[in-house]
Order: C-alpha cells, then structure tokens, then sequence
C-alpha cells in the first residue's frame, strides 16, 4: 500500500511579532509598577471634584436637594433684588429731577411776595410742599385757581411717566383747628381732607390711576413751623410702594408689649 502524505504545515508566525508581544507585555508590567507606587494627593482630588460638579451642575450627595435648592433661590432673589433696587434708585432720581423741574418753573411765574413751593427729598422718598396759598383761597377748599391745575397737570405728566412701584399721598394740613359750624366743613381737620380730595381729583382728572392715590388730613396737629402761614399746606408724598410694604411689616409697638 502507499503511504499517505503528510499535508502541508501552515507556516509559523514571524517572528518580530513574538519579539512585540514580549514587549508590550513588558510595558504594561511597568506602567502597573508605576501605578502601585504613585502617591495621590486625596485634597487636590476632592477640589478636583468639587470644582467639576459646580460646573457641571451636580448636586452636593452630602447635602440634602432642598437646602441646596433654597441656597441657590436665595442667591439668584439677592441678586435680582439688588438688580431692581438699583433700577428703583434710578428710576427714583429720574422722576424727582422731573418733579424738580416742574417746581422750579412755577416757582419762577410766582409773585415775590408768594410762598412757594419746596422738593424735600428723602431717603426712597420725596416730598412736594405746596402752600395752600397757591391751590385754594383763604377758607376754601374747592380747587379753582387756574394756576393750581395747570401746576397739577404738569406733576401728573411727570407721574405718568413713573413705574408702578411708586404710589403718591396727598397729605392736608391747617394752622389751627378751630370750629367753624355743624355742616361740613365743621373745622379745619375737615378742610384739610377736603383739600386732599380736591388735589386727588384733579389728579384723576389728569388720567392718574387711583389705585396709586392716597388720601390724608392731619388738620394742624402736624405743625412743621411757629408761622401759622407756613403749616397751611397740601402736601404730595411720592413713595416707593416696596418701601412701604417694608415698614408695615415691622414689629409695631403692641406687638412688643406682648
């Protein structure tokens, strides 16, 4: 019988490939040496850590979602709130320059011997001081001197150009409160008031909203003087409504005494 023959074997490997896998088996044995001898430094790698997780928006593990959640609302509320005050400010100072100018221009048409009229300026606040003299006749409390709506039609030019953040209080004032009769006006605390009302309206007229209008009549028990003259005056307060809000919300005084 014939022998069979023995097929062919496939060829062996090369051999630079035996000599490069012995040498990337040598770099991997020495990058790990290299590893199991390094030394970390475990504060560089939490601020690491920390600085990517601000970045990126994670949330603390180790404090709970609403008290960050809180933290974070209260630095974006101070921020907006110093971004609207300074607006406030701004807005303030704008329309007290206006007021101002206003003033100045009636001041000017007056007589030497007129009162006139004074911008007391405050802190979020300022205050037009207008003697009676110049919006009412002795006694009266009707506004009909044509010069007093032309003022109050300028001023309310001006508030109409205010932000709603801003309400104004027409405050009364007399020098004396002395009784007159049994009808209204009975004294001179009800002349006051009606003397508020009358500026509110004439305020109205001028397509002032109402909802910003505030009435008050303190009569002559908010003296500013010893001249009698000088207490007979309306008084126009321009105010901050957040201001405002402001001093409502603290302790009063029956408060303490609990």
């Amino acid at each position: 019988m014939a022998k069979n023959k023995c097929p062919e074997c496939p060829k062996c490997l090369p051999g630079w490939l035996v000599q490069f896998g012995d040498l990337m088996s040598l770099l991997l044995t020495f990058f790990i040496l290299l590893l199991s001898m390094a030394v970390m430094d475990k504060q560089k790698v939490e601020e690491y850590f920390d600085i990517m997780k601000k970045a990126m928006g994670f949330i603390d593990a180790s404090t709970d979602v609403e008290t960050q959640s809180d933290a974070y609302s209260t630095q974006e509320s101070s921020s907006d709130s110093q971004d609207s005050n300074s607006s406030s400010e701004n807005s303030f100072d704008s329309t007290a320059q206006d007021v101002a100018q206003v003033v100045q221009e009636l001041n000017s048409s007056q007589n030497a011997e007129s009162q006139e009229v004074k911008l007391e300026k405050g802190k979020n606040e300022f205050v037009l001081d207008i003697p009676s003299s110049i919006m009412f006749e002795e006694g009266q409390y009707e506004l009909t001197n044509a010069s007093a709506k032309v003022f109050i039609s300028k001023i309310a030019r001006v508030i109409r150009t205010m932000p709603q953040t801003f309400n104004i209080e027409i405050i009364g004032h007399t020098d004396t409160n002395r009784i007159l009769n049994s009808a209204i006006p009975r004294d001179a605390w009800d002349i006051s008031a009606l003397r508020s009302i009358s500026v509110v309206k004439e305020l109205i007229k001028n397509k002032i909203d109402p909802s910003i209008l505030k009435v008050s009549a303190y009569g002559s028990y908010h003296p500013k003087s010893d001249v009698a003259s000088d207490n007979r005056r309306v008084e126009m307060r321009f105010f901050s409504q957040d201001n405002q809000q402001d001093i409502l919300n603290k302790e009063n005084f029956f408060d303490r005494l609990e």
